[in-house]
C-alpha cells in the first residue's frame, strides 16, 4: 500500500501505531522464545519423599526437589541411611543439568564416621572430579565418556533415576543406552533403559521402564508424567516407595 519512504513518514506522523507495531514485534519474539525453551526441557518440577526398604525393613529415608535454576535445571537429594548396629550416614547430592538433562556440574557429601565430599564439573563428555576425604589431601582426576548426555546415578539417591526416566526418549522407546556415573565410586559404566508397558504393581497402575547394567536390573515405576512413584532392584530386595 506504501512505498518505504512513505511507510517511514506515515510511522512517524503516528507515533502509537509504531509504538504498537513494535510492542507486537516484541511479544511475537518472547513467545517464540518461550515455546523453544518449553520444547527443549524434559523436566518438570517434582518435590518429594521415599522411604528406602531392604528385605521388608525401612532402612533409610530420602527427600528430594527437582526444580528449575538459573540456567537450566537442579535436582538436589538427602538420605539418611539408619541400618541397626551400624551409625547413621547421610548422604547428600546436587546436580546442575541442562534443560535436555546433559549434567553441568555434581556436587555430594557423605557424613558418617568420617565427613568426605566431591565436586564434579561436566564439559564436552569428560568428567573433572575434585575428591575431598577427610584427613587426605584433595585428589583430582578426570574421566571421559563417549557423550555429554551422562546419567549421573549416585548410591542411596534414587531421585536420579526420575533424571533418567527424562532423557529416556518416550516418543521413540524400545531400548536405549546411556553412560553413567557413580560419583560415590568415581565409577563409569551404561545402563540400558527400555520401556516395559503398563503395569500394576501392589494395586497401582505405573507406566513402567527397565534398566540394565553389567551386574543388576533395575524397575521403575512412573505416574502419567513420568515422575518416579516406585523403584524396585529384585535381586537385593530393595524397594522404595514414594509418601
Amino acid at each position: 500500500m506504501f512505498k518505504t519512504a512513505g511507510i517511514a513518514n506515515f510511522l512517524r506522523e503516528n507515533k502509537w501505531l509504531a509504538t504498537i507495531a513494535a510492542t507486537a514485534i516484541l511479544v511475537a519474539a518472547l513467545s517464540a522464545a518461550a515455546a523453544q525453551n518449553k520444547a527443549a526441557t524434559i523436566f518438570v518440577a517434582d518435590k518429594g519423599k521415599f522411604t528406602i526398604q531392604l528385605d521388608g525393613q525401612t532402612v533409610a529415608h530420602e527427600e528430594f526437589e527437582i526444580a528449575p535454576g538459573a540456567n537450566g535445571w537442579v535436582a538436589k537429594g538427602t538420605t539418611e541411611v539408619r541400618v541397626p548396629k551400624t551409625p547413621t550416614s547421610t548422604v547428600s547430592g546436587t546436580l546442575t543439568m541442562q534443560p535436555d538433562g546433559t549434567p553441568v556440574s555434581y556436587d555430594w557429601t557423605s557424613q558418617a564416621e568420617k565427613t568426605n565430599a566431591a565436586n564434579i564439573l561436566f564439559a564436552n563428555g569428560v568428567a573433572k572430579v575434585t575428591l575431598q576425604m577427610q584427613g587426605a589431601r584433595p585428589f583430582q582426576q578426570d574421566m571421559s565418556f563417549g557423550a555429554p548426555l551422562v546419567a549421573i546415578l549416585d548410591n542411596n539417591l534414587y531421585h536420579q533415576y526420575e533424571i533418567l526416566a527424562r532423557i529416556y526418549d518416550w516418543n521413540k522407546r524400545g531400548p536405549q543406552t546411556f553412560p553413567v556415573l557413580i560419583p560415590q565410586e568415581l565409577t563409569p559404566g551404561s545402563i540400558t533403559v527400555e520401556s516395559t508397558g503398563e503395569v500394576t504393581v501392589a494395586g497401582k497402575s505405573y507406566e513402567a521402564l527397565r534398566g540394565v547394567t553389567s551386574d543388576l536390573q533395575v524397575m521403575l515405576y512412573l505416574d502419567k508424567e513420568h515422575r518416579l512413584q516406585r523403584f524396585e532392584v529384585p535381586s537385593a530386595k530393595v524397594v522404595i516407595t514414594r509418601e
